[in-house]
Formats: structure tokens, sequence, C-alpha cells
């Protein structure tokens, strides 16, 4: 059963031979780009190892993939926007947001040539991911401030930033949210209309996710886990080049790919990444308030019981 889901959810296993003293976590990042130094510091450098874990990685496209393996019990976390984890458990479902290490947003609205302000994207195409998730509200939101309604544009649900940044370049698509390191590389056709910065600034970009099953059955392991995380982030946002370098391994990136270091500088200058993996719970009530607002949940869900402060407090003991 197990294979047959994770073939069904075309999940990538990266580095998935356990050590037999150690115990498995299974984990899922979003498809590896030039964050992955950041996503994949704790499994290639032997963080995860110091805690007792064999750290299995897998990538997937999207994050709602993430979050149907995790109900499947085919993983026991993944990275994700906190947004479709709060509406999942307004509808019942069983997830448990552990930390939040993206609280800033790395993307933006890109646009084709003759498209200069949000107000020209009316009848035009726009490629985001699934309903939901990130891109997806981020383009509601920028629509939304420029008087212009989901109803007057065409969505394009693709899966990958580079699935959407191929369809703007090819001119399948006349919009995109995708991430801003494609800036260094994307040609004079193509502009930056605007930052997720500064169309949504108390937007949360990924957390990491797991449920209550999970944390019942494997406490001890999440405790390590997220203590695994929390020292491979630090070490990552002091060790520019260290990044950097694992980021090209994992992607297979060229060594003159400006992009990695581009995404490090940008998330160490605007600090949108927070190696404490902290739990602002002021800025998820602020995402429930908008997914409420923008339709996305019936009712609010009881974010105290969504989030699990207890395994934050433990590893943060760990990693004094």
């Amino acid at each position: 059963m197990g294979l047959r889901v994770c073939a069904a959810l075309a999940l990538t296993v990266l580095f998935a031979e356990p050590a037999a003293a150690q115990k498995v976590w299974r984990h899922a990042i979003i498809e590896a780009k030039s964050d992955a130094g950041f996503a994949m510091m704790a499994k290639a450098r032997g963080f995860a190892e110091k805690q007792g874990l064999t750290l299995e990685v897998m990538q997937i496209k999207a994050d709602q993939i993430g979050l149907k393996a995790l109900l499947a019990g085919e993983l026991d976390s993944y990275e994700g926007g906190p947004g479709g984890a709060i509406v999942a458990a307004a509808r019942g479902a069983d997830v448990k947001i552990l930390g939040c290490h993206w609280p800033g947003l790395v993307h933006g609205l890109f646009a084709r040539e003759g498209i200069d302000r949000i107000e020209d994207l009316r009848a035009r195409s726009i490629a985001i991911s699934s309903p939901g998730a990130l891109p997806d509200l981020l383009v509601r939101a920028a629509l939304s401030q420029h008087g212009l309604a989901p109803a007057d544009v065409k969505f394009a649900n693709m899966g990958s930033d580079t699935d959407r940044y191929k369809a703007l370049s090819a001119g399948v698509v006349d919009a995109a949210i995708v991430s801003t390191e494609y800036l260094p590389l994307a040609p004079r056709a193509i502009k930056l209309l605007a930052t997720g910065r500064e169309i949504l600034p108390n937007f949360m970009r990924v957390c990491m996710i797991s449920s209550a099953k999970v944390l019942a059955e494997k406490s001890d392991e999440a405790v390590r886990f997220l203590a695994a995380e929390i020292s491979a982030l630090r070490f990552a946002v002091a060790n520019r080049a260290e990044e950097i370098k694992l980021t090209i391994e994992t992607t297979k990136a060229k060594p003159d790919d400006p992009r990695p270091a581009f995404i490090f500088d940008e998330a160490v200058k605007y600090h949108d990444i927070d190696p404490e993996i902290g739990l602002p719970m002021e800025r998820l009530a602020w995402m429930q308030d908008m997914l409420l607002k923008n339709g996305s949940m019936p009712k609010p869900a009881d974010l105290a019981k969504v989030v699990a402060p207890e395994i934050r407090a433990r590893a943060l003991e760990l990693v004094k």
C-alpha cells in the first residue's frame, strides 16, 4: 500500500538508505530549487545523524501533495504553506504546525512585455499552482489590492515554480507567481510587477507540518527532527558559501548559476528565513483571517489546537 501511494503521489526520495541503529523520519520538501541548501542541510551535512535520526527527504511538486501524503501515513512531516494546513484543520483534518522557518516571501508576480501594472492583468492568464496554495493566495491578494476580482483573470493551475516560469517564458501564460530567484535569469521581456513582501507583508511562506497521530507515536523523533533542522538552519544562515555549495549539489546547477547566491542574499537581507523555526501566532491568525475573507475556508480553526509548541520547546532544549 505504502509504495503504491508514494508512486501515485510522485514522491522522489533522496538519500533514503536508513542507518540500522537510527530511527527514521520521513520528511517532504517542495521541489528543490535555489534555496535547496537550506532545505537539505539537516540531511546532507549530518545534523539529523547527530540527533540519532535517519532523515528521508522527499521532493514534491506542491504542498497539497505533502498534506495528502501526511494524512495517508506516508510522511512524518512536510514543508508547506500554513494556509493549506489551517484550511485542512478547519475541515477536521489531523494536522499540527511545528514551526515556521520561512516567514518571508521570496516570490513575486512576474508578467510578460506589455503588462506594466497589475491592473493590466484583466482578462489575462496567470499561472498559479493549486487552489489555496501560496501562488493562488498571493495573486488573489494582489488583484484585490488593485481593484480586480478573481473572475477578471484566467487562472492556469501548474505545479512548481519551474513549471510556471517556463510557461511564462514560452508565452503560454501572461503572468505567473514564481520565486524571485529567476530575476537574475529573466529576459528583458519579463518583468517583476510586485514582490510578495510588498503584496502580503504578514504572509507566512513555509512551515514544518506534521500530525497529532505522528506526534503521539513518534514524539521523541519529532523533537530530534526539529532540533536537527534548527541546528542546520543556524549553520546555513551563518555559512553562505556552504549553503550555496549544497544548493548547487542538490539541484545540479552550474557553478556559475547566479540564483543560489541571489536567493541566499535576499533571504538573509530581508529576514525571510527564521533559523529558530518560530511560531508567530499573530501572523498565523492573520493568515486565517485572510483565508476566511477570501472564501477559502467556511469557518475558523482553533489555532491553539493546530500548533504544537511543546515539540519546538523541547527541540530548543537540545540545541542550546
